[in-house]
């Protein structure tokens, strides 16, 4: 992501990767080690991305949003809010009613969070982007206060009874991220 980020010129096309991570906590710039509670032999790895501690691990879809926000026409706010939509909407598309918090980025379902949003942004471009929890193992995350929140609750589509394979899912936003950051 930093190598592709850095070498773009202003015509290399916007990129969306959509993938799944072996069981990681990621710290980003901000974060701070007191949010990392208990990690056993799960690694910690500090990344440049913005916000505090969050899990990664196979079946999370991990949806890393490579864009020229001057092209997109929008600001790091504008973008946040269209990455929390197309979670919104792969949520709905599943019958489940997410919404977000303010002041807290993400999208949540009965005060869990459900998907987590991290960015970087370096000469005008996006990378990092969204996490959203599909079937992952939520253990992982009572090792850590997620995004900084001590006893954030976490869910997954698995526990709102959407049966939809990683792959399902990982396809479901890719198309609700392309839908959502069209230029405007």
């Amino acid at each position: 992501m930093r190598d592709f980020t850095a070498a773009r010129i202003a015509d290399t096309p916007d990129q969306i990767w959509v993938l799944e991570h072996p069981p990681v906590y990621t710290l980003g710039l901000a974060g701070r080690a007191q949010h990392v509670l208990s990690p056993g032999v799960i690694p910690v790895v500090k990344t440049d991305r913005g916000g505090q501690v969050t899990y990664h691990g196979p079946g999370q879809a991990v949806a890393y949003v490579l864009l020229d926000l001057r092209r997109l026409g929008v600001g790091v706010k504008e973008l946040v809010r269209r990455l929390e939509q197309a979670a919104l909407d792969v949520l709905a598309e599943s019958g489940v009613k997410g919404t977000r918090r303010e002041g807290m980025p993400g999208v949540y379902v009965n005060g869990a969070k459900i998907a987590a949003v991290g960015l970087r942004i370096a000469r005008g471009c996006s990378y990092h982007g969204l996490a959203l929890n599909v079937d992952v193992d939520l253990e992982p995350f009572t090792h850590i206060d997620p995004c900084g929140y001590p006893g954030l609750a976490c869910t997954r589509l698995a526990d709102q009874g959407v049966r939809d394979s990683i792959s399902a899912v990982q396809q479901k936003l890719a198309d609700a991220l392309s839908r959502c950051l069209t230029p405007t």
